[in-house]
């Protein structure tokens, strides 16, 4: 019997697949040789691979557009990037390379969207969509930004309240709104319905109340988000035809609503065996939406998603090398790598996320299950859950091998950093590693560089108050 890693996963997926592949006996990354990059820059490091993010955004418009032109679907389709997945100044200018529009989550969005125009990024004419909790301070920059000439700028309501304080901030300018509907959570949720969004019941008598004949706001979009994702599933379908319906009774009393925004929700792949069938989804998205217009003689609305984690998600990877095989008792291996799971990979402990785990080299080896240990001192810094098992299988390593194994693990492009606060204090006080960017030139060949080195001690002690001490005790 064949018991080599190699074997393992050609037996038990389709191999090579796409981004994935073997060159030399290890591992490559969209045609990336990853000992190339590790020999290059050591470990541990994270890298962003760019042109994924295009590729990402060209696919949701290609499957959107055909399937509007396949049902005879009237509305257009507009795909929105937002900032909050992932806010380095690389990856927005990519996803913008790409006519994206923009969706926004705080008041410091707004400030990244005049840095951007500043910078020739985005034009006035961008659909810059306003999301999250309205507070003072976000309102007012929203405010500002429409009063700088975007002409395009929708603020989606997330409370009945924010209306009285937009409405205070109203400084002559037509306001376009969006209402978004409060979605009934699955039944193993903590609480029946979310906090985000306006009650069904409430929204249409709240339209009629307050934005309905009054000259400062302008409804022009409904929106619709599932937290668990965009899915085939009762739970999905059932949510999303309360949202339509609400759309249709909305849209008989409003002439100016013109948009259904599913938001985000697409999955990305978080292991080898992953399946999911977007056309068909997107599809039955388009189909059941013109259905309902169509029965209701209704225009059909323009279609925009806010595509988040599925936009850079699969672009991101982190590299790590194991330091030590421990056998803690007769039945459990240990790999400890040499950076903390918890900082890096933060979604894996706090919401027991998956990532694609693979070897980079030893794939001629036999297997083993293991767990996955980070340096750190806490007991939650490990991870042992992947799709086989809830142990993962590794190639077999030891101690006295004279070539470290390295394992990568993938499709970590989005949240990581803003969760575990890129750049800043990091539990243990262990660093952030080194971050890699990975690009095409105009000719097609990779260009790959470093955006910024590991994080110092010097860099952490500034952040808490140590280097001010230092200095002043020398000038003593």
């Amino acid at each position: 019997m064949k018991n080599t890693y190699f074997d393992l996963i050609d037996q038990s997926y389709y191999f090579p697949q796409e981004g994935f592949d073997l060159r030399g006996g290890t591992l490559t990354f969209h045609g990336i040789s990853l000992m190339y990059l590790i020999e290059k820059y050591g470990t541990p490091f994270r890298f962003i691979y760019l042109p994924k993010i295009g590729d990402q955004i060209k696919k949701a418009r290609n499957l959107f557009n055909r399937a509007i032109r396949n049902t005879g679907y009237e509305g257009k389709y507009h795909f929105c990037y937002c900032t909050k997945c992932n806010h380095f100044h690389h990856v927005i200018s990519e996803a913008l390379k790409h006519k994206v529009h923009v969706e926004t989550s705080s008041s410091f969005d707004i400030d990244l969207i005049i840095n951007l125009y500043n910078e020739g990024k985005i034009s006035k004419s961008r659909i810059i969509i306003n999301n999250g909790y309205k507070t003072d301070e976000y309102l007012e920059k929203i405010i500002a930004l429409q009063e700088m000439g975007f002409s395009n700028v929708i603020t989606v309501l997330d409370s009945l309240r924010e209306i009285e304080r937009l409405d205070k901030l109203y400084r002559g300018e037509k306001i376009k709104i969006g209402l978004r509907m409060a979605i009934d959570e699955e039944p193993q949720s903590a609480y029946y319905t979310s906090r985000l969004g306006i009650r069904n019941k409430d929204m249409i008598d709240f339209f009629k109340n307050n934005i309905q004949g009054n000259d400062k706001f302008e409804l022009k979009m409904f929106h619709f988000f599932v937290d668990s994702g965009i899915k085939d599933s009762l739970y999905y379908w059932g949510e999303f035809h309360k949202a339509v319906d609400l759309y249709v009774n909305l849209k008989k009393e409003c002439e100016t609503l013109e948009s259904f925004n599913l938001g985000g929700g697409f999955p990305i792949r978080n292991h080898l065996g992953f399946e999911y069938n977007y056309e068909y989804m997107i599809n039955e998205i388009v189909n059941n939406l013109m259905i309902s217009c169509n029965r209701e003689k209704i225009p059909h609305p323009d279609i925009f998603t806010e595509f988040g984690r599925y936009t850079v998600g699969e672009s991101g990877a982190i590299i790590f090398k194991v330091l030590e095989h421990k056998q803690q008792n007769d039945t459990e291996d240990w790999y400890i790598i040499n950076n903390s799971l918890m900082n890096t990979i933060p979604d894996a402990w706090s919401i027991h996320e998956k990532f694609i785990l693979l070897p980079i080299n030893k794939w001629q080896n036999e297997y083993i299950r293991v767990n996955i240990g980070g340096i750190s001192c806490d007991h939650s810094d490990y991870y042992n859950s992947e799709d086989l098992n809830q142990e993962v299988l590794l190639p077999k390593y030891t101690d006295k091998d004279k070539e470290p194994l390295y394992v990568g693990f993938f499709h970590t492009g989005a949240y990581q950093d803003a969760i575990s606060g890129y750049g800043g204090i990091k539990h243990c006080l262990i660093p952030s590693p080194k971050h890699v960017i990975i690009d095409r030139d105009e000719k097609g060949n990779f260009v790959d560089y470093v955006y910024r080195n590991e994080q110092s001690a010097g860099e952490m002690f500034k952040i808490l108050g140590y280097i001010e001490k230092i200095d002043k005790n020398k000038g003593k």
